[in-house]
Formats: structure tokens, sequence, C-alpha cells
């Protein structure tokens, strides 16, 4: 049976949906044509920009991110779809400066084969932009990092830190490395217990056993690495931050930040008993849990499961982490 949606014409979705959203978030943010996503008060253009792209239908992400402390730009694509070169292109012109423009991708193929085509017309144009590609998802059958893991919710580490390092008037190549820093030192695993929609259609994208739980699945449904039956929150929970430990060679002794984002279906209280297994987990290792956050930040219609991300911090980390931001999906005053 098809998911029921309140929608009107699906062609008209991502316009409709920026359009509410803009109305919503007035006095932060406000979108432009070819569905720029921007700042209502730019920075001074002596400070670093940062743009995004990706696919609508992931609300409050990608361009819940927009705001003072995070992204200037969020170039919205159609539901679950990059947007095309030339919109990336203006995003671009919007934002050209002699500071220049931090461009953060997440890898999927499509994000990243619009960025790439992007990248030389912003050359040509005489646009000085850098590049960071966020690939933090772990291979969970053998707990490592590879670079062809896909970029997940783990973005939003990456906007926070080079975000506030732009915010502070760091250079380009200042901000690029604390983006890819942050970057480096993240990992996610994602769990599906039940596959989402296309919100256009209705139709189910995955499907996924009634008693099974998939450790691993992608964003929209792609496949995983390991399927538990009846799986209960503190066993999810030791798999998963067991494997990202794993993955980032934390010893005791270390500072940590943790997320658990709900990904469309999976209630907060399912995300505090999972949360509640992690600290005691670190506990027992001697981790120190420096900072938390949980809820929605990066979602997927009505997929049951989260996304787990842990990133080890240091000082410089934490300072920015911590540095004021204002934006529709996250405030830090």
């Amino acid at each position: 049976m098809a998911m029921k949606k309140f929608i009107n014409d699906p062609a008209n979705l991502v316009s409709e949906l920026l359009e509410g959203f803009a109305i919503a978030n007035s006095s932060k943010v406000k979108v432009v044509s070819g569905n720029l996503v921007m700042r209502t008060k730019f920075k001074p253009r002596k400070k670093v920009a940062l743009v995004t792209l990706g696919g609508s239908g992931h609300e409050p992400a990608l361009s819940g991110f927009v705001g003072t402390g995070l992204l200037d730009v969020s170039v919205a694509g159609e539901i679950f779809a990059a947007p095309g070169p030339p919109k990336v292109l203006d995003a671009f012109k919007s934002m050209k400066r002699d500071a220049g423009i931090l461009f953060v991708v997440l890898n999927h193929a499509g994000d990243v084969l619009s960025a790439n085509m992007a990248l030389p017309m912003a050359e040509q144009a005489g646009i000085k932009v850098k590049q960071v590609l966020t690939h933090e998802e772990i291979d969970v059958n053998n707990g490592v990092k590879t670079n062809e893991g896909r970029g997940l919710s783990g973005c939003l580490f990456v906007y926070k830190v080079a975000g506030a390092a732009a915010e502070a008037g760091k250079s380009l190549d200042e901000v690029a490395a604390v983006a890819e820093k942050m970057s480096r030192n993240m990992a996610t695993v994602a769990i599906a217990a039940s596959g989402c929609t296309h919100p256009c259609t209705g139709q189910v994208i995955a499907e996924i056993g009634v008693e099974d739980y998939v450790i691993g699945m992608g964003q929209h449904g792609e496949a995983g690495g390991i399927t538990e039956k009846n799986l209960k929150a503190d066993k999810a929970a030791d798999i998963m931050l067991s494997k990202l430990l794993q993955s980032l060679n934390i010893q005791a002794g270390e500072e940590v930040l943790l997320m658990i984002n709900g990904v469309g279906a999976t209630t907060l209280m399912e995300q505090y008993v999972v949360l509640r297994r992690c600290k005691q987990i670190l506990d027992e290792k001697k981790v120190n849990l420096a900072r938390t956050l949980v809820g929605e930040f990066l979602t997927v219609q009505e997929m049951g499961g989260f996304q787990m991300v842990l990133a080890r911090m240091d000082k410089e980390l934490l300072e920015l982490w911590d540095a004021p931001c204002n934006s529709p999906a996250l405030t830090v005053k």
C-alpha cells in the first residue's frame, strides 16, 4: 500500500516545500531562482563562503543548516536527486569573493558527478573554490573507513566546524584544513528497521523484513552489511559503537562527539535509550563523551532507524563546535 502524503502536483513538490521552508524561517533564509537556499543576511565578502548541494527529501538537511556560523548556500536538488551543475555554478557566482568558497560535497554518485562538472566551470569563471568530500560511512563488516564510504549525516559536523572557522575570518586554506580534519576524524554507521518511501509516488524504495534490522544500509535503502533479527536497543548500540570506535582507533582518555540522528520514523524516546547505552560503553572504555547531539538532522521520509556518528575531538574542534551559530535546524548560543 502506498504511503499517504499531503502533497499537490509531484512536479512542484520541491519548489513548494522550499517556499514553505523559507516562510517558516524568513528571518534566517531565503530561496532564490534555481532552488538556491541562502542566508537572509550575507556574511562580509572578506570571509570564506560555504556552499553545499544535495537532493531534497531529507529535511531539515541540507538547507536547514544555512545560517550564521554554518552554510551560506545550499543548492537543493529534486527529491533524492542531485542538482545539475548549472545550479551549482549559480551558487558559486552568487558567493564569488576574494576570500574564496569551501564546497562541501557528500559522497553520493550524483552529487559527486554534479560537483566534478561544476568545479571546472567555476575555475573558468574565475571563482576560487576548494572542495571537501565527506565519506564517513564505514565498512561495517570490517570496521574500517574507506574512500568509497557514503557521506551521511556527519556532514553536519563538517558544516559546523568549517562554518565557525569561516565566521572567525580564517583563510580558505585554513577553513578547508579544519573541514578535512573533521572529516578524517568522524565515522558513521546507519541502521534501518524499515524502508523509506518516495514522496512523489508513496511507494517503498527498500523492503526490510518484519523482524530484520539492517546495519550498514545507506541513506535511500542501498545494500547494508549486517542483518540482525529482533534487535534490542542495547545490542544495536553495542554493535554500532564498537565498529565506530574500531574504525577511528579511539583510545582511553580521548574526547568524542556522538550524534544519534533519527532518520524519520524512529522516535526521540528510542534515540535516548540508544544514547544511554552508548554512554555506558564509553564510560567502561574510559572515553570521554565531550559533546552529544540527538534528534532528526538528516531524515529519509518514513525510514525507521538512525545514524550513529562518532568523532574524535581536540581543543580546536571543540572550540569550533561550541562557537555560536543560528540556522533553522541548529542554533548554538
